[in-house]
């Protein structure tokens, strides 16, 4: 866990990568994968179910995977809404170079994969607002980690934008929604399976 959630540029050779069928929102893509990133070997059973319960997205905007990993996320978004931009963030090389591997392989040229604290920056900068969130958060980085790397993206939806989170309910999903509502988020549950929390959130009331 230790290199999959925080070494910046962890080894890996091309000899580690791997083929990986899946089905995404509807979509059969291809993927490369590696030990070296967080679910290294399957799509883990906290993304299946964001990407089978969180809504249909908007035909455009600008949309963000928060922790990409390989990229199913963002692939999967890019595909359901082609005309939109998907900024795809992660503090792991690796799971940068994975996620821009996959998108190109499977012909997403909307994907943007970025390191995190670059991407945080810019969007700070250039005063992008994104109109969809979608995470599968790191939840063993620790709790007052997790909450300030949520919060720095979350005051970064559109005034209608709207985030999906998946946590399990076990890890602290039901104390993460009062948190976020705490802090003047609209947020709640929207469906509950296999000991998970889909969690969506609207920006902070005004």
């Amino acid at each position: 866990m230790e290199q999959q959630y925080f070494t910046d540029q962890p080894a890996a050779t091309e000899a580690e990568l791997r083929r990986l069928h899946v089905s995404v929102r509807g979509f059969e893509v291809e993927m490369w994968v590696s030990d070296k990133v967080f679910s290294g070997s399957r799509l883990d059973l906290g993304t299946r179910q964001l990407l089978a319960e969180a809504p249909a997205l908007p035909g455009s905007g600008t949309f963000l995977d928060l922790g990409c990993g390989w990229g199913p996320v963002a692939v999967a978004m890019a595909l359901e809404s082609p005309g939109a931009t998907v900024w795809a963030v992660d503090v792991n090389t690796r799971a940068l170079e994975l996620t821009r591997r996959n998108a190109v392989h499977n012909e997403t040229s909307n994907v943007v994969p970025m390191a995190a604290d670059q991407a945080l920056t810019r969007a700070r900068a250039e005063g992008v607002r994104f109109d969809a969130i979608w995470s599968n958060p790191p939840v063993r980085i620790g709790k007052e980690a997790m909450h300030v790397m949520l919060t720095s993206w979350l005051d970064l939806l559109s005034d209608q934008g709207v985030a999906h989170l998946v946590v399990q309910r076990n890890m602290g999903a039901d104390s993460l929604t009062a948190w976020l509502c705490e802090r003047g988020y609209r947020a709640g549950k929207i469906a509950s399976k296999k000991g998970y929390r889909i969690i969506e959130v609207h920006p902070r009331s005004s």
